[in-house]
């Protein structure tokens, strides 16, 4: 399964570097790692405003980034994109996938709320969980506030937070929530059990090894059998009928893909209408390499441009 040439490019860049393989490192170096990351996005995307904020919400203050697209001053109140940042619920951050929410903004035209939910190992499952759901509530109650309109609202996330925006489609529908338009889950961990042949094809990565995946899951649990929560393993869920339709992205040469299918097939089997958008020479994480690496841009806006259509 060749790579695409800018992607094994970039990858060969960041080999020179010589770094040592991430599941030996501390939680601190992991996040320095993930903020490196980030800065392979190349330039920020411009947008009308940001702002930094908090969601607050059960009793606690979540941080969040509210991005504002350029729009004409006397526009109506406009839908609203909740973000959820990959890092395998141990690292990430506001700034990490700053530019994979400026482009969504700048290309949905939709008000992004990005979500500094609280990460592991020092706030376990279901704590980011949690977080996913409260910032839901807030932005419902809220929108209106920052120019948003709460009754018309997407959820997007990639890696961990993909898992989160499956979670937060499910959980909402579960408790009688905010009604979500679309759910947007880019190579997203659906499946703590997953043993499907991508987890085999692709056991060494690149990005995202079975051992590293392993190290982030303990990271995440208490226990082992937590893995069977569908708020930890949402393609684990039969109650799946009823749930805003969903555009699934997955990566051709990440140990997620077969996991990652599977969900999109069982969605459709409920009655969910599904996008999938299986993406060949791409590797887990790609939609960070928007600077250097052309598929990754021109899926991001393929991902962005389903949001602006879910609204139209």
């Amino acid at each position: 399964m060749p790579l695409d040439p800018q992607i094994e490019t970039l990858l060969k860049q960041v080999a020179a570097e010589g770094r040592p393989a991430p599941e030996t490192l501390t939680v601190a170096e992991n996040r320095a790692f993930g903020r490196a990351f980030g800065g392979l996005a190349g330039a920020p995307v411009p947008v009308a405003d940001v702002q930094d904020t908090a969601a607050v919400a059960d009793g606690r203050n979540i941080p969040v980034r509210i991005y504002r697209p350029v729009t004409e001053p006397s526009a109506a109140p406009l839908p609203v994109t909740l973000f959820f940042h990959g890092g395998g619920w141990v690292f990430g951050d506001l700034d990490t996938q700053d530019n994979i929410a400026r482009t969504v903004a700048g290309r949905s035209g939709t008000i992004v709320v990005s979500v500094d939910y609280r990460l592991a190992p020092e706030h376990r499952f279901p704590a980011a969980a949690d977080d996913a759901y409260a910032a839901l509530t807030w932005v419902a109650d809220n929108a209106a506030d920052f120019g948003g309109d709460g009754e018309r609202i997407a959820v997007f996330g990639e890696s961990a937070g993909g898992n989160l925006a499956a979670v937060l489609a499910q959980e909402s529908l579960r408790r009688g929530g905010p009604r979500i338009t679309l759910q947007v889950l880019a190579y997203p961990a659906v499946d703590r059990f997953d043993d499907s042949p991508s987890m085999y094809e692709n056991m060494t990565g690149p990005v995202l090894s079975r051992s590293y995946l392993e190290w982030f899951w303990g990271a995440y649990l208490s226990t082992p059998d937590q893995g069977a929560d569908p708020r930890v393993s949402p393609a684990r869920s039969d109650e799946l009928a009823g749930l805003a339709p969903a555009v699934i992205a997955t990566a051709e040469n990440d140990p997620l893909r077969d996991q990652g299918d599977h969900y999109a097939r069982k969605l459709a089997d409920a009655g969910v209408p599904v996008q999938h958008l299986p993406v060949e020479g791409a590797i887990h994480g790609f939609l960070s390499f928007t600077g250097s690496v052309q598929l990754s841009r021109d899926i991001l806006n393929q991902l962005s441009d389903a949001v602006a259509t879910a609204f139209n």
